[in-house]
């Protein structure tokens, strides 16, 4: 739970444009009030977040197994062992954006039984995961360049037709990772901002190896120690970047305080409705496409309970409509007393 502010502007409550639901007047009751039904707008929201997130994905799969492809036919005829380790690494990045893709599936799922928060949580989750991949293969892969720049020193001729290939794959793979960051943020998904990051790890491998192989081929004599320096930088890059792609999913995973703009919306949607004098306090916890909101509003002390339940029932109801990944909203009522502001 959290209650402050937060200058981390990653996760930003999502801008749809709703239609203006009239909430209805608080009636005179006779009986326990029924709880107020969402708008049919709030489901279709939501599944359309899924629904695009999963088309964007789709397209980076797509962008990546491209560059697989053509990496392999320039290895084929031209032998240099660079292509066939980004080759490798983006086939294993194909798989990992699979991952990712369930992880967005089963982060859909309903609240149940055994899951009465959701399942929001599998979206950090899988993005932590993929941010120490990231940490994990840069610091190997610093460790064993180090290692073959001191042990190996050789000397070989390389030709302009070997550049091209891994600059092209650098320029789809940062175009790819700009489509698919933009779309993360608007639909507020930390995993998605992760494989966003990764996209421009392997859109930088490749320019680094290009920039290392155009180097190289100006300097045949060192050009074997000049593509293992430019493999160091590269891997202190992925440790960066796989390190604070971790950090944000953690810091979701652990209930960090969430940006001030949340509660600010959540505050601005109770004081729309009729009845509601001040907010007094609010929480709210987010978990991949989740939130999960706990609100005081103050009424008037002379309100009737059946009245004041019929408040809070349209505080719920209104925070969903404007903010609809809002999944849960508890709402506390106390009494308004001028002499307290």
């Amino acid at each position: 739970m959290a209650a402050s502010e937060s200058t981390d502007h990653s996760n930003l409550p999502p801008e749809v444009p709703l239609p203006e639901v009239p909430l209805p007047e608080v009636p005179l009751l006779d009986m326990f009030p029924k709880p107020l039904a969402l708008s049919d707008d709030v489901s279709r929201i939501r599944h359309r977040r899924t629904s695009r997130l999963i088309k964007v994905s789709w397209l980076g799969i797509s962008v990546r197994c491209f560059v697989i492809v053509i990496e392999l036919i320039g290895l084929w005829y031209l032998g240099h062992s660079v292509l066939l380790v980004d080759a490798l690494a983006s086939s294993a990045d194909v798989l990992t954006s699979l991952a990712i893709l369930f992880a967005i599936r089963l982060a859909e799922q309903p609240p149940d039984e055994d899951h009465p928060f959701g399942h929001g949580r599998y979206e950090p989750l899988a993005g932590f995961q993929l941010g120490l991949l990231i940490l994990v293969v840069g610091t190997g892969t610093f460790a064993y360049q180090l290692f073959a720049a001191i042990s190996h020193p050789q000397s070989e001729v390389i030709g302009w037709v070997s550049w091209t290939i891994p600059l092209t794959a650098a320029i789809l793979l940062e175009l790819t990772c700009r489509i698919v960051l933009k779309m993360a943020r608007q639909e507020n998904s930390s995993a998605m901002i992760a494989e966003a990051y990764h996209y421009r790890v392997d859109a930088i491998t490749s320019f680094v190896a290009a920039f290392g192989l155009i180097i190289a081929s100006q300097i045949p004599g060192y050009g074997h120690l000049i593509d293992h320096i430019t493999a160091m930088i590269l891997a202190v890059i992925m440790i960066y970047l796989g390190w604070v792609a971790a950090r944000e999913n953690l810091n979701e995973l652990t209930d960090k305080i969430p940006n001030q703009n949340y509660f600010d919306q959540v505050k601005s949607s109770a004081l729309k409705v009729e009845g509601v004098l001040d907010v007094e306090k609010v929480r709210i916890q987010t978990a991949g496409p989740d939130a999960h909101v706990n609100i005081d509003i103050e009424v008037n002390p002379e309100e009737t309970v059946d009245h004041a339940h019929v408040i809070a029932q349209q505080v719920r109801q209104r925070i969903q409509l404007d903010w609809p990944t809002v999944r849960e909203v508890v709402v506390h009522v106390e009494p308004y007393y001028e002499a307290d502001h």
